[in-house]
C-alpha cells in the first residue's frame, strides 16, 4: 500500500499565497513522478503541476508563473507554492504519485484532497 498525506489548504483572499505539501509513504520501490491535481465543483479533475524524478516539471497554463512545484525525492515529499491566488483557483487539490511498488506494480495513487478557497 502507498499513502499520500497532504497538508496546507485553507481560505485565502485574492492575491494571497498558500503552500501545499504532500508526503508519500508505504510500499514504494521507486517514485517516478509526484504532483498536484485539482477539481472544482462541476468540473473535471485537472493537472496543476508535477515534478518527475529527473526534476522535470509540468504546469497548467492557468498557473504557470504563479505556482511553483518543488520535490525532495529522498524524502518523497512535494510542495506547491501558490502565489497571486485567484477565485478561479478554488478547488479541492489532490496529491498524485506514480510509483513502482515493492511488488513491482506500476500504479498511480491519490491523496484524500485538501480544500483551497480563494475568496474575500
Amino acid at each position: 500500500q502507498v499513502q499520500l498525506v497532504e497538508s496546507g489548504g485553507g481560505l485565502v483572499q485574492p492575491g494571497g499565497s498558500l503552500t501545499l505539501s504532500c508526503t508519500a509513504s508505504g510500499s514504494i520501490f521507486r517514485l517516478h513522478a509526484i504532483g498536484w491535481y485539482r477539481q472544482a465543483p462541476g468540473k473535471d479533475r485537472e493537472l496543476v503541476a508535477r515534478i518527475t524524478a529527473g526534476a522535470s516539471t509540468d504546469y497548467a497554463d492557468s498557473v504557470r508563473g504563479r505556482f511553483t512545484i518543488s520535490g525532495d525525492y529522498t524524502k518523497r515529499t512535494v510542495s506547491l507554492q501558490m502565489n497571486s491566488l485567484k477565485p478561479g483557483d478554488t478547488a479541492v487539490y489532490y496529491c498524485n504519485a506514480y510509483v513502482t511498488t515493492q511488488s513491482q506494480v506500476h500504479d498511480a495513487y491519490w491523496g484524500q484532497g485538501t480544500q483551497v478557497t480563494v475568496s474575500g
